[in-house]
C-alpha cells in the first residue's frame, strides 16, 4: 500500500485533477434524475409546455457537460496509469542494473519478466480508484442526501444497502485475493521454467533430454491451468455479483418507491426521480466492487514489486562468512563518503586472503568453481564485502566509479541483439580499428569474417546463431575493448579447444600488459602466463607463486591442473562449430 501511494504521490496535481473531473462526473449522473422530475412534476403533469421544454433543454445540456466530464475523467486516468507504468519500470530498470548479475541467482528471468510485465499494468489499474472511486464515494453520499429530501426511509435504505452489498461480496474477494497469489507466483514459475528450457535447447537435446523436460513442463502446465479455472470461478461469481446485486438493490429501492407512490407519499415524478438516483447510484456501486477487486490484484502485484526492489546484494549471492571474516561493513543506507584511488591500486579480499597487484596479470586456480564466483562477486562489488581497493572499503566507494574502473567479465553473460559491431563496442567512441584488435586478442577474427556482411551482420539475442565457444570469444572480445582499469575474467575459454586457447593466453598478456587483470580459472595455458597464480581451496588462498612454482611444491595445484594438461584436446571439446547462417 505504501508502494501505491508513492505512485500517487508522484503525481499530486494530475490525481487531484482526475479525483475533480471523476467526482463531477459521478454527481453529474445524479443531476439527470432531478431535471427529468421536475420536467414531469412542473411540465407534463401540469401542462405547462414551456416549463417542460426548458427543463427537457436543461436535460441536454446536462448530458453534453456529462460526456464532456466523462472524456476528461477518461483521459486524465488514462495519464496518471501510463505515469505509473513508466515510474514503476523506472525503479524496476534501476533496480535490476544496481543487483546486476548476481540476480539470476534469487529470482528466475521469467519471474522478472512476470513482475516487469503485468504486475506493473495490475499497479497501475488500482490508481484508478483516485479518481472514479472517490467519485463513487462522493456520489453515494450525495445522492443519500436528495434521496433523504424526497423520503427519509427510503435513503436509509441505500445508506444501508449498499453496505451490506460489501459485506457480500467480501469473502468472494478475500477467496479470490488467496487464490489470485498463489496462482501469479506458480505463473511467474512456470514462465521461467519455459525460458530455461528455451535457453538451454541446444544442450537438452544433445543430452536427450528435451522430450523428460518437455513432459515436466506440460505437466506443470496442466496443473497451472486447473489453478487458472479456479481462478477463474471465483473471479466469474465477482463479476456477476458486481452486475446482479447492484440489479436487486434497484429492483427493491423502485419496489419500494412506487407503494409509496400509490399511497401518495411522494409523486410520480419524484418516483421517476428515485429510479433514476438509485439507477445511477449502480455506477458507483459498480465501480466500488471493481475497484476493489482490481485493489486485491494491485496489492498482490505491489507485493511482488516491493519484494524486488527490497534486494540487495546480500539477498542475491555471495558465500555465507562469519563476522569477523566480514569485518567492518559501511551501512549500504549512508551516503557514498570514501573517494577511490586515483590511481591503480591493490584489491584485497580478507575473506580468501587474495590480494590482487595494480598492474600484474593473477591466476587464480579455485578447486571449487562457486568459491571462483563469490571471489569475483567481493572484488567486483556485487556483493557487501570488506574487499579493499587501495585500502579504502570497496563498498564505500560510489558504486558508479567501481563500475567504470572494474569489470567483472562472466564466460556465459548476455549477449543482446544486434550487429556483430553494436554488440562488441563497449563506447560510443570505438571505431572498427578498435573492434578489430579486440577480436584478434580474443582469437575472434574468424567470427567476423565467418558472417555474411562482418561486423555488420544482424545476431539475435544471446547470439544462438554463434557457436558456445564463439559467443564465448565475442563476450572475451567485448570485455577487452572496454579498457577497464581492473577486468576479472571469469573461466574465458571453457569453450573453446586448446589451440586457441594457446593463442588467448599469448594475446591476452600484450592485449593487457601494465593492467591489473585477474584470471579465474584452472586452465594451464592461461595459468602459465600469469605474473602470479593463486591457490583457492576451502575458501582460503593456501598458495602462491607462479605457474611452474606451484607445479613443483603444491600436490593440490599439481592435481587440479592435471586435468588440462594431461590430454586437453580430448578432455575438452574443440570449437569446430561454426556460425550458421
Amino acid at each position: 500500500m505504501r508502494y501505491l501511494w508513492w505512485l500517487i504521490r508522484c503525481q499530486p496535481w494530475r490525481v487531484l485533477r482526475g479525483s475533480l473531473f471523476g467526482t463531477a462526473w459521478m454527481i453529474g449522473l445524479s443531476v439527470r434524475p432531478y431535471l427529468v422530475a421536475r420536467a414531469v412534476d412542473d411540465g407534463l403533469s401540469v401542462g405547462d409546455r414551456r416549463a417542460l421544454a426548458l427543463w427537457v433543454a436543461a436535460v441536454v445540456v446536462a448530458g453534453v457537460a456529462l460526456s464532456y466530464l466523462g472524456i476528461m475523467r477518461h483521459r486524465t486516468m488514462t495519464f496518471i496509469r501510463e505515469d505509473a507504468k513508466a515510474r514503476s519500470a523506472a525503479v524496476l530498470l534501476r533496480q535490476l542494473s544496481r543487483i546486476g548479475a548476481v540476480l539470476p541467482r534469487r529470482l528466475g528471468s521469467g519471474e522478472v519478466a512476470t513482475v516487469g510485465g503485468s504486475d506493473i499494468n495490475w499497479v497501475a489499474e488500482v490508481l484508478t480508484l483516485t479518481g472514479p472511486g472517490i467519485g463513487a464515494v462522493v456520489a453515494y453520499g450525495v445522492i443519500a442526501v436528495v434521496l433523504w429530501s424526497i423520503a427519509p426511509f427510503l435513503a436509509l435504505c441505500v445508506l444501508v444497502g449498499v453496505p451490506v452489498v460489501g459485506l457480500v461480496v467480501g469473502p468472494l474477494l478475500r477467496r479470490l485475493e488467496r487464490a489470485e497469489s498463489v496462482y501469479r507466483q506458480q505463473q511467474g514459475e512456470l514462465t521461467a521454467r519455459s525460458s530455461d528450457i528455451v535457453a538451454g535447447l541446444r544442450v537438452l537435446a544433445g543430452v536427450g533430454g528435451r522430450d523428460l523436460f518437455a513432459r515436466r513442463y506440460a505437466d506443470r502446465s496442466r496443473k497451472l491451468l486447473a489453478k487458472g479455472y479456479r481462478v477463474g470461478a471465483v473471479n466469474s461469481w465477482v463479476d456477476a455479483a458486481t452486475v446482479a446485486i447492484p440489479g436487486l438493490f434497484l429492483a427493491a429501492v423502485v419496489w419500494l418507491a412506487a407503494r409509496m407512490a400509490v399511497t401518495g407519499t411522494i409523486t410520480i415524478g419524484e418516483l421517476v426521480a428515485v429510479y433514476g438516483y438509485v439507477a445511477t447510484l449502480t455506477v458507483p456501486v459498480w465501480f466500488l466492487l471493481e475497484g476493489s477487486q482490481e485493489l486485491i490484484r494491485g496489492r498482490i502485484a505491489a507485493q511482488r514489486i516491493v519484494a524486488l526492489l527490497a534486494l540487495t546484494p546480500d539477498d542475491v549471492g555471495g558465500p555465507r562468512t562469519t563476522p569477523a571474516q566480514r569485518g567492518p561493513v559501511p551501512d549500504p543506507r549512508r551516503p557514498d563518503t570514501v573517494a577511490a584511488p586515483a590511481h591503480p591500486a591493490d584489491l584485497h579480499d580478507p575473506v580468501t586472503g587474495l590480494t590482487v597487484r595494480a598492474g600484474l596479470l593473477t591466476g587464480v586456480a579455485a578447486d571449487d568453481p562457486a568459491s571462483a564466483v563469490a571471489l569475483a562477486d567481493r572484488l567486483g562489488r556485487y556483493v557487501t564485502s570488506a574487499a579493499t581497493w587501495g585500502g579504502r572499503p570497496l563498498t564505500g566507494i560510489a558504486l558508479d566509479e567501481v563500475r567504470a574502473r572494474i569489470l567483472v567479465a562472466d564466460h556465459d553473460s548476455y549477449l543482446f541483439a544486434g550487429t556483430l559491431r553494436d554488440i562488441l563496442r563497449a563506447r560510443p567512441t570505438d571505431d572498427d580499428d578498435q573492434i578489430t584488435e579486440a577480436l584478434r586478442a580474443a582469437s575472434a577474427e574468424d567470427v567476423a569474417d565467418a558472417l555474411p556482411a562482418g561486423l555488420d551482420t544482424p545476431v539475435d539475442a544471446r547470439a544462438r546463431s554463434l557457436s558456445g565457444g564463439q559467443r564465448q570469444r565475442v563476450r572475451l572480445a567485448r570485455a577487452l575493448l572496454a579498457e577497464p582499469e581492473v577486468l576479472i575474467l571469469l573461466d574465458p575459454t571453457s569453450a573453446v579447444d586448446a589451440h586457441t586457447e594457446a593463442r588467448i593466453a599469448d594475446r591476452l598478456r600484450t592485449a593487457r600488459a601494465g593492467r591489473t587483470t585477474v584470471l579465474l580459472a584452472t586452465s594451464p595455458l592461461l595459468l602459465g602466463r600469469a605474473d602470479l597464480v593463486a591457490h583457492l581451496r576451502a575458501d582460503r588462498i593456501v598458495a602462491t607463486g607462479t605457474h611452474a612454482e606451484l607445479l613443483d611444491q603444491d600436490p593440490g595445484y599439481r592435481h587440479l591442473v592435471a586435468r588440462d594438461s594431461a590430454d586437453p584436446e580430448v578432455e575438452r571439446p574443440a570449437d569446430t562449430e561454426g556460425a550458421r547462417p
